[in-house]
């Protein structure tokens, strides 16, 4: 584990790392928005679709996976309301 410890140092100073640090929805939302937008032009190459409709499909899988995040997002709200919860009744209770 020791050995590891320089390594997650360096590799905290990206910037790419620091902005998810920083920013953990949107860059949750970039990566899967261009996972299912590569998938999507994977799997319809060879459809024959128009430039407009490559631009509405796009558009369409980037914000299904904006929704996605934001749905995934209310659970962490929960979470985060339990713990302030439990740590109000913690103190109430004196301990």
């Amino acid at each position: 584990m020791d050995r590891l410890n320089p390594l997650l140092t360096r590799i905290e100073a990206w910037p790419v790392t620091q902005l998810a640090l920083r920013h953990p929805r949107l860059s949750a939302w970039i990566v899967l928005a261009g996972g299912m937008d590569a998938m999507l032009a994977w799997e319809a190459r060879d459809v024959g679709l128009l430039p407009g409709q490559w631009i509405a499909l796009m558009t369409a899988s980037t914000l299904v996976a904006g929704a996605c995040i934001w749905i995934i997002s209310w659970e962490d709200r929960d979470e985060d309301e339990e713990k302030a919860g439990d740590s109000a009744t913690a103190s109430d209770q004196g301990g």
